[in-house]
């Protein structure tokens, strides 16, 4: 976003019990409103980045997402609706986003992030939020990251069990240290509660607030694993790798 505005009184008001958070407070408020987020895909596990955001009062969201509104996503996709089946999903996410926090800029992309599009669409915001079930849309945005210089928070999850972390350029590996080829078990489709994806969602939602704002500590350098079968968590340190094809030397 260009320039920098502070808060109005009403943004003070909205936002007050958070301004109440230590090491958070006005100045880190008024470092969300001037701040804006990609988040690409706008489902199970995007929506509610997206929702969250918008509720902390990020002051602009770029949303990517193809395709209209189907059945199969109401279990999980918090943004999407059911007078909305068979409508363009970022339309209904921009809605949704809107009726909550009318003061939020929006950009809606009908597309998904690819090779073709990621450099023009990553150049808009300060932070990605990688929300995106496949790898070849995965590794455009990690690219980007790199190139661009912008920290990306990656978030997935299958059935019961999701994953967490965040790369930031110059101080992390990337997205191909840790995958360094496409997983052949990858698929579109998976078994997911909308549970879970919420779960790992508002988890990704704060660490990019603590990103823009400069709050706590973030999981660089490090992959958050949980399990919501029996409630276990575990953190695993990610190396970077010198010969990495995207970030290595």
């Amino acid at each position: 976003m260009s320039g920098f505005a502070p808060l109005s009184d009403e943004e003070r008001a909205v936002y007050e019990w958070q301004i109440w958070v230590p090491e958070f407070g006005e100045a880190g408020q008024e470092k969300l409103k001037n701040a804006s987020v990609l988040i690409s895909r706008c489902g199970g596990l995007g929506s509610v980045v997206a929702y969250e955001l918008a509720a902390a009062g990020v002051g602009k969201l770029v949303i990517a997402h193809a395709g209209n509104v189907k059945p199969s996503d109401l279990n999980r996709q918090l943004l999407m609706t059911h007078d909305w089946l068979g409508k363009p999903r970022v339309e209904s996410a921009e809605r949704r986003l809107k009726e909550l926090n009318p003061r939020l800029e929006i950009v809606a992309i009908p597309n998904n992030l690819s090779e073709e599009n990621a450099e023009s669409i990553v150049n808009q915001v300060d932070l990605i939020v990688d929300c995106a079930p496949l790898f070849p849309e995965r590794y455009a945005m990690n690219r980007q990251s790199v190139l661009q210089n912008k920290p990306l928070v990656e978030c997935a999850m299958y059935d019961l069990e999701a994953q967490l972390t965040t790369f930031i350029p110059g101080q992390t590996g990337c997205l191909a240290c840790l995958y360094p080829h496409d997983p052949p078990a990858w698929k579109r489709e998976f078994p997911v509660f909308g549970a879970v994806s919420g779960t790992v969602g508002c988890m990704a939602a704060m660490e990019a607030i603590k990103l823009l704002s400069g709050l706590g500590d973030t999981l660089a350098n490090q992959l958050l694993m949980f399990d919501l079968r029996d409630m276990t968590f575990q953190r695993n340190r990610i190396l970077r790798r010198k010969d990495c094809a995207v970030c290595g030397a």
